[in-house]
């Protein structure tokens, strides 16, 4: 599920009091200072899970847990899963998770709950992101407004890497009006229970080839190079599936 601390969720409706191209302006001369890397390491994950547990702990998504990590076991082992970390000036910032998938053998955190969504596409051979365990430091989400967007970047960066189709979300009710309005998501059902999560979760999903550009021209620090790709996810996938969907998602709209 895409979740990040309290304050930085209200701070991601804060762009929508301010024009986009001057909140871009302030992302853009944010980004020289961002890195974005991935869990190489035991030093790095426990970083990542320790984060994640706070976070989620903050807004008591989750119980306790003695050692102070959250962890997902197979999740967080798989091999089409990847773990970022987002800095600026060196600090730890924020982490995502991301897992892509073209076909039906390889495992999606969101498929659980969610399954009669994404099987169809997984079917067609189409790829799907699905960006989950997002989670913030809460002293950066408080000094930096413009996080919310720093933080979702490497899921779009991602999606251009493993030439996602769709991309999905998994978010709180309430969240779904920031999605699509700043990506173009749409919903595809109605809100769900979800495993240890207290409210309902919507999914969404993102035809990404189709709203890449007019994405990546409103917000330029969404676009990357191929060189940057790699460097954070090593090589194209040869087995990724290329030709685009053959139907816009607002058909499978429920």
């Amino acid at each position: 599920m895409l979740l990040i601390a309290m304050s930085s969720l209200q701070l991601v409706k804060q762009p929508l009091q301010t024009p986009a191209h001057k909140f871009a302006e302030r992302v853009n001369d944010l980004m020289p200072r961002v890195v974005h890397s991935c869990a190489r390491n035991e030093a790095d994950r426990k970083l990542v899970f320790t984060m994640r547990y706070q976070a989620y702990r903050r807004q008591n998504i989750v119980k306790d847990i003695s050692n102070g990590m959250l962890y997902d076991g197979d999740y967080d082992e798989s091999p089409n899963c990847y773990i970022t970390m987002t800095y600026i000036d060196g600090d730890f910032v924020s982490t995502f998770r991301l897992h892509w998938a073209a076909d039906l053998s390889q495992h999606l955190p969101s498929h659980g709950v969610f399954s009669d969504l994404i099987d169809p596409y997984l079917r067609k051979g189409y790829v799907v992101l699905d960006p989950t365990r997002l989670a913030a430091r809460f002293e950066a989400s408080r000094k930096y407004p413009e996080l919310p967007f720093v933080a979702l970047r490497p899921a779009w960066l991602a999606a251009a890497h493993f030439e996602a189709d769709v991309v999905l979300a998994t978010v709180a009710a309430e969240h779904t009006a920031f999605y699509k309005r700043v990506f173009g998501y749409e919903a595809l059902c109605a809100p769900r229970d979800y495993p240890r999560v207290v409210f309902p979760i919507v999914c969404l999903a993102l035809d990404f080839p189709r709203v890449r550009d007019s994405v990546e021209s409103r917000y330029p620090f969404f676009k990357s190079t191929q060189k940057e790709r790699e460097a954070l996810f090593g090589p194209s996938p040869a087995n990724v599936a290329s030709e685009p969907p053959a139907f816009r998602l607002s058909e499978r709209l429920l």
